[in-house]
């Protein structure tokens, strides 16, 4: 080879080095990662917001009981099952009342003691106040013969001595009387507490409702307190729902709302926040609120999901931008802005937001600023860009 064809051979591999150094750098400077990055911008659009607060919550009963005895005993018997329907005063269960039948009995029978003694006393009264009467007039009588010199002083003290007894007889009988009505009064008091006793081993319905579990049988041996069934009244119906903090302004009572319960998720039922509970949790940092139903539905169960979106009164006027435009940098809130196609940031004051993604901006932008909604990579101030009408081409898989 001579060295000619040597200097033709460098000149083409050069060229084509060359070449191949141009192409990477142009797929570097055009898709790799020197690339610009490709955006989306918008313009801000006046306008109003519908806002509205969306939580998750679960069918509760506004009124439910916990039927169960005030003392320990062995249940007798369970006379409903889960599903049944209760009236007010029914007889639900009966626990085992053990020897309260024959305590009540006894005291039947001291009661009827008590009676026959009251009956005893007042006759001996009415015998001292007779004895009392006749030793008074014959006081009279020897105080009168006493006076006349009929009779002697001796036989005038002995008359005076036997009123004195008379006196204290009808006090002592008036005495008895008392305490016989005082025993009777007091085996009265215990019978009725005994027959209150009786009557609570009686699990009677507080209110018409419907019986949503049995939680013990016939035989089996519950604590004071421990339910035996659980009542709930299904006309009380409500959700309990649960607010995310961050996104609770302006919840209230009063507001009006469509609750979808998960069994019904084509069907929104009306709704109204009943009760704004004081306590949130901590923990979940969520605010809870009840949001009775307008008009009870058919074929709800308790502790079903139900999503509640309650709505808001519209907004003022103002800029509203795509939620998904917001960024933050170093700790402040704003957007990135487009001036003579150079990126910047503008910090922006926001307002309100609605769930479909839209949010006020009230401080910092114009309404014919150029805004980035959409980025594929971060942005900084310095990072070279590509506006675009979309990042993914309609029917493009992602």
């Amino acid at each position: 080879m001579n060295s000619r064809q040597r200097l033709l051979r460098r000149v083409v591999m050069g060229a084509g080095a060359l070449a191949l150094s141009g192409a990477v750098a142009y797929v570097s400077l055009r898709t790799g990662p020197l690339a610009p990055i490709k955006v989306t911008v918008s313009q801000p659009v006046e306008g109003r917001l519908s806002p509205a607060i969306f939580g998750i919550g679960t069918v509760e009963a506004r009124r439910s009981w916990l039927i169960g005895p005030t003392v320990a005993g062995r249940v007798l018997s369970v006379r409903v099952d889960v599903g049944d329907a209760v009236q007010a005063g029914q007889l639900l269960a009966e626990m085992d009342p053990v020897d309260l039948v024959q305590r009540l009995a006894a005291l039947d029978a001291s009661l009827a003691r008590a009676g026959s003694s009251q009956l005893s006393a007042q006759a001996q009264v009415r015998d001292a106040s007779a004895r009392r009467a006749l030793a008074a007039a014959n006081t009279r009588r020897n105080q009168d013969l006493a006076q006349q010199n009929f009779i002697s002083a001796g036989a005038l003290e002995a008359k005076l001595q036997e009123q004195a007894s008379a006196d204290a007889a009808l006090q002592a009988a008036q005495a008895n009387l008392a305490g016989a009505g005082q025993d009777l009064a007091r085996l009265q008091a215990e019978r009725a507490a005994l027959a209150q006793q009786r009557g609570n081993v009686r699990l009677l319905a507080p209110a018409s409702g419907v019986v949503t579990s049995r939680d013990a049988e016939a035989g089996s041996t519950v604590v004071a307190g421990q339910p035996v069934l659980r009542l709930i009244d299904p006309t009380s119906l409500w959700v309990k729902l649960r607010v995310d903090q961050g996104r609770s302004a302006g919840l209230a009572t009063g507001l009006a709302g469509s609750i979808v319960l998960r069994s019904q998720p084509h069907t929104p039922l009306s709704g109204q926040v009943a009760r704004l509970e004081l306590l949130a949790d901590p923990v979940t940092e969520e605010r809870i609120a009840q949001v009775a139903f307008t008009q009870m539905p058919a074929h709800v169960s308790v502790g079903e999901m139900a999503e509640v979106t309650l709505q808001l009164p519209a907004t003022a006027p103002a800029l509203l931008l795509p939620n998904a435009a917001i960024q933050r940098q170093q700790g402040q809130t704003g957007v990135w802005r487009l001036a003579d196609d150079q990126l910047e940031f503008a910090p922006v004051q926001l307002g309100v937001q609605s769930l479909d993604g839209q949010v006020q901006v009230l401080q910092g932008l114009a309404k014919d600023d150029r805004v980035v909604i959409y980025s594929e990579k971060m942005l900084q101030a310095t990072s070279r860009i590509k506006v675009v009408d979309a990042l993914v081409k309609p029917g493009a898989k992602p």
